[in-house]
């Protein structure tokens, strides 16, 4: 439970740190970039073997980890384009609902059982997404625009499944730190690549503040990876039971933040689906034990 705990505060604070990217003027790309150089090298640094550079692309998850390195990059900009064109909710929306992909992953790949308590859980765990991420302003898009949320629902699904894949099938605990730094130095490779074409048409400007923002991201982004796959361990907790608790509570606990840091306004609508987080999070969390109880 304080693995889960600790990935999800981590988590919640990188939708914090991007609000006050807003606030400051912090050019995102750049700082994109900088955050997974950073979350890399804090990796290399939580790692207690020795490092052998040479041995590392024999690993089993290797090349898979550097494919979700570009996964990474790709599926931040779909994001970015998805709150630009239809807005930040159905964004966050599509983002966190995609943890359905990896529920039946677990299911169908490692016949993992739910009871009917946990499956009420998840199903409420819809729910509660869109009632809490929702906002009561209309956004106008092109019909085109419309396949970028199922893109970003798609994207996010897929790395979820396949770090919980890795943890399982190809990496033992002591590498999850090595892992996770291979995956980020992925993403800050194929970053550089991106920002380098990018900057032809739009200059980026290199400045302290930039750097600054990247740091302070790359930290907890780091972490928010490092304590999920911890979190995959729980020897009680499937990971349908992980995925779901874990996205329904970063956007009941990003919501709340938002609240007490920017004096953010929620509709009853929104107090609803923070509510009903809260009982799908019970439900798929102590399911069983009520199952037993009752």
């Amino acid at each position: 439970m304080m693995y889960l705990s600790l990935s999800i505060l981590f988590s919640s604070l990188i939708f914090v740190e991007f609000k006050f990217y807003t606030k400051y003027q912090i050019q995102t790309i750049f700082a994109i970039i900088v955050n997974y150089i950073t979350a890399c090298i804090v990796g290399l640094l939580f790692y207690k073997e020795r490092i052998d550079l040479i041995s590392i692309p024999h690993k089993s998850w290797f090349w898979g980890g550097m494919a979700l390195g570009l996964l990474f990059i790709l599926i931040f900009n779909l994001i970015a384009v998805t709150s630009q064109r239809l807005g930040v909710s159905v964004a966050s929306v599509a983002t966190k609902m995609s943890f359905t992909i990896p529920v039946l992953f677990g299911v169908f790949f490692f016949k993992e059982a739910l009871g009917v308590l946990e499956i009420t859980g998840i199903i409420l765990a819809f729910f509660a997404i869109y009632l809490t991420s929702t906002k009561a302003n209309k956004i106008k898009a092109k019909k085109w625009a419309l396949v970028l949320p199922v893109l970003v629902f798609l994207g996010s699904g897929i790395i979820d499944t396949c770090i919980k894949y890795f943890q399982a099938v190809h990496m033992p605990e002591e590498e999850y730190a090595l892992f996770s730094a291979c995956v980020f130095a992925s993403a800050g490779i194929f970053g550089v690549l991106f920002i380098g074409f990018k900057s032809i048409n739009q200059p980026i400007k290199v400045n302290l503040k930039n750097i600054i923002g990247g740091i302070c991201l790359g930290v907890p982004n780091y972490f928010s990876i490092f304590f999920l796959l911890k979190a995959l361990q729980h020897p009680t907790w499937n990971s349908a039971s992980v995925f779901t608790i874990n996205n329904v509570a970063i956007v009941m606990f990003s919501t709340l933040l938002g609240i007490l840091l920017f004096k953010e306004r929620l509709t009853i609508k929104n107090w609803f689906g923070i509510g009903m987080a809260v009982l799908s999070i019970v439900l798929v969390a102590f399911g069983q034990q009520l199952m037993n109880f009752l």
